[in-house]
């Protein structure tokens, strides 16, 4: 199946859909050198994101969790693609900066359509996520 949305990072990343209804912030919610979640009570705390296709609503806190974003890029545990149901300018920058494709407001609601654990390929030129 294949879901359009708007590109907002370029390429393509493929992996497993990691969901969560919490909106994240980098700085301080996610440890830059494991890619391992932090924040305490967060629905992902002590899941890693490196690798994943990551799915959640929106970015939170400071600006500065774009640099953390291209951190883990830096330490290899960044998150293959990003899909947000609306990107704001904190995660839209740190998936620039970091080349994660990123794609936000699939025409269908992801949390209706993707599983955790679903293998999908993130498409940023086209603004598609295909699984």
């Amino acid at each position: 199946m294949l879901v359009e949305g708007r590109a907002i990072s370029r390429g393509i990343g493929k992996g497993s859909v990691l969901l969560s209804h919490d909106a994240i912030s980098f700085l301080g919610g996610v440890d830059p050198k494991t890619g391992v979640v932090l924040e305490k009570g967060h629905s992902l705390e002590g899941k890693c994101i490196a690798g994943t296709v990551l799915v959640f609503p929106r970015g939170k806190g400071s600006t500065v969790g774009s640099y953390v974003m291209l951190q883990l890029a830096k330490n290899g545990v960044a998150p293959a693609a990003i899909i947000n149901l609306e990107a704001e300018p904190i995660i839209a920058v740190g998936a620039i900066i970091s080349k994660i494709p990123m794609v936000d407001k699939l025409e269908k609601n992801p949390y209706s359509v993707l599983k955790d654990g679903m293998q999908v390929s993130v498409d940023g030129e086209k603004g598609a996520v295909r699984f």
